[in-house]
């Protein structure tokens, strides 16, 4: 599959905020507003990567990755949640990060290398066409990144596709509701996973039309107004929105879309 314009736009985006995550690390990851609500207890443990990760929650917060499992990241970044996987799976298990970014997977590969863990393998490619064979994993995992896709439609069959049968998916992601034409048609809020995300609702619809069952939302986090400048105007390194308008302004209309936006954590599973 050839990448889109969007695929390339967020290439470009995700590397300049890793640029900029690593000449000023503290501005993100474990620091930010809803990092610190997502639920990452190991994240002190893995700094590195964590400050270069730009999550909205904990897909395996919760989740049953037992030794010995195969765990597939879609969109694994700086490979935080590959770091938090590899330690559930043991050296009997497998860890698969798949991303599409070519800085994001050195740096994924040197902070698996630093954390002297050798069941990670991280594969260059699209989650719209998984580089993963069918039926091989027991867990999938991403954390906001399908929003991202210009098809999640094609994102949840391939999950379908490369899952064994009774496998599980935890993913945590954002949906919207009502948002204005001003962040739909914003390149950077693309970008801050908002522009390009789909309703709860929709979500679920998707993945219950790819074929997975006992799908549900987890759990979920809103964001209040001083939530949404975290993530549109603060905390994502190298991210500017243009708007030409004050603060004051600004802070008006976050307020007016405050609870349109909101973190969810989906599982579902296959059936078999």
């Amino acid at each position: 599959m050839k990448t889109t314009p969007t695929h390339e736009m967020v290439k470009d985006s995700y590397a300049n905020m890793l640029r900029t995550a690593q000449e000023k690390p503290s501005c993100c990851g474990t620091t930010s507003p809803a990092a610190k609500l997502a639920g990452y207890e190991e994240t002190e443990q893995h700094a590195d990567a964590a400050s270069a990760s730009f999550g909205c929650g904990n897909p395996l917060a919760f989740a049953g990755v037992q030794s010995g499992d195969t765990v597939l990241d879609l969109g694994s970044g700086a490979g935080l949640d590959l770091l938090i996987a590899a330690e559930k799976t043991g050296s009997s298990g497998a860890v698969i990060g798949v991303d599409m970014t070519d800085d994001m997977i050195e740096v994924a590969r040197n902070n698996a290398r630093k954390a002297g863990y050798d069941n990670i393998e991280i594969r260059r490619g699209l989650i719209e066409a998984l580089p993963v064979e069918d039926s091989s994993t027991d867990w999938v995992i991403s954390n906001c990144v399908i929003n991202l896709s210009p098809d999640k439609p094609k994102v949840f069959s391939e999950v379908f596709r490369v899952m064994k049968p009774g496998a599980q998916l935890s993913i945590s992601d954002i949906v919207v509701q009502d948002l204005p034409d001003w962040i739909r048609e914003s390149a950077a809020a693309w970008s801050a996973c908002i522009a390009g995300a789909i309703s709860e609702a929709e979500y679920l619809q998707g993945l219950r039309a790819a074929g997975l069952e006992d799908v549900e939302v987890a759990d979920r986090l809103v964001y209040d107004a001083s939530q949404l400048r975290a993530i549109l105007c603060e905390d994502i390194p190298g991210l500017d929105l243009g708007l030409e308008i004050g603060d004051d302004q600004i802070d008006a209309l976050l307020e007016q879309y405050a609870g349109t936006a909101w973190s969810a954590r989906f599982t579902a599973r296959k059936p078999g």
